[in-house]
């Protein structure tokens, strides 16, 4: 994806998150980016593509990250260290995102909104597997429920996120790893 592409869809989140999906104009999205809504077109097919594409994409991010931190690590007590950094990393730099994932999950076609659940799923699997590493008294279902719990906790950066950004990020990182392994 080129860095223009970037830009617009992250100008396109922000504004998502601000005004809603139905808010915005793809007109407001081009003002913003500093170009004409019209082109807009040369890069996305339309503001329903800016929301498809801005939720796959940071799906993908988040799983191909999350699978390349899980894997290089040493062990999985470093594995998760890795992970929550991630996550917490994610969830400080773009809570545009996480908003708009919230509230927007409806006005996403059914195909994309199957293509961010199952990505989002193989996610979770990825957390699911340290952290059974890490408690093997957890069967497959309490590991997922412990992990989507964490990620309440972490993904609630935009609303709650009153603190210095490295203070938040020490505070998550240490909430979600207590949280993680009781």
């Amino acid at each position: 994806m080129t860095t223009r592409q970037e830009q617009i869809l992250d100008t396109a989140a922000t504004l998502f998150a601000e005004r809603g999906f139905h808010g915005v104009t793809v007109h407001d999205i081009g003002e913003a980016c500093g170009i004409s809504g019209p082109a807009l077109y040369k890069h996305f097919s339309g503001k329903a593509d800016l929301l498809r594409q801005s939720l796959v994409s940071i799906s993908d991010r988040l799983l191909d990250e999350g699978t390349r931190r899980r894997d290089a690590a040493d062990d999985a007590s470093s594995a998760l260290d890795a992970l929550i950094d991630w996550h917490v990393d994610f969830a400080l730099s773009h809570p545009a995102l996480i908003v708009v994932q919230e509230r927007e999950w409806s006005s996403l076609d059914a195909e994309a909104r199957e293509r961010v659940r199952r990505t989002q799923l193989a996610y979770i699997d990825v957390w699911v597997q340290v952290v059974r590493e890490l408690r093997p008294e957890l069967d497959r279902a309490t590991a997922r429920a412990a992990v989507q719990a964490a990620f309440g906790l972490l993904n609630s950066t935009p609303h709650s996120a009153r603190l210095s950004a490295p203070a938040m990020r020490s505070l998550l990182a240490r909430m979600a790893r207590s949280a993680l392994l009781g």
